[in-house]
């Protein structure tokens, strides 16, 4: 039996002033799905898309996981640099870990969300964001700690 074998992009999205957009799988598969699309054509979206996959988003950190094969990797991220915009918001993607497993990018991930949840508490004195939200983030924290290998 083969194993497929997988690479683990995390992600940094930074939007610039736009609160109304929401991150979601859907919405950053669907990004990366049309860039792949129009920077590679149909066969690049044919090979990538059958290992990839939003793992994990958090929206009020602004982190997410995507999981491709290890052959497609580069075009992934390739594609991903390519993304300028989502539903009319600016936006970028930052690379912050390219791991081979799910166990070290999980702790990457737990490690920048924790730092950045700490840093949105500290904001949360100056009124720039909710409780609510802040429950949010945390309740993503458990996601990330459950995130399956």
């Amino acid at each position: 039996m083969v194993v497929a074998k997988n690479r683990y992009l995390v992600f940094e999205i930074f939007t610039e002033g736009s609160k109304d957009l929401v991150l979601t799988h859907s919405s950053i598969m669907n990004a990366i799905r049309e860039s792949v699309l129009q920077n590679f054509g149909e066969f690049g979206v044919a090979s990538t898309l059958t290992s990839l996959q939003v793992k994990y988003v958090n929206p009020v950190t602004k982190l997410c996981v995507i999981r491709c094969s290890r052959t497609e990797y580069e075009k992934v991220w390739a594609a991903v640099t390519f993304i300028t915009n989502m539903r009319g918001c600016p936006l970028f993607f930052n690379l912050l870990d390219l791991s081979g497993n799910i166990r070290c990018c999980r702790s990457v991930t737990l490690e920048y969300d924790k730092a950045k949840i700490e840093l949105l508490k500290l904001s949360s004195a100056k009124n720039q964001i909710t409780p609510a939200q802040l429950l949010a983030a945390s309740s993503c924290l458990e996601k990330i700690s459950q995130l399956e290998m």
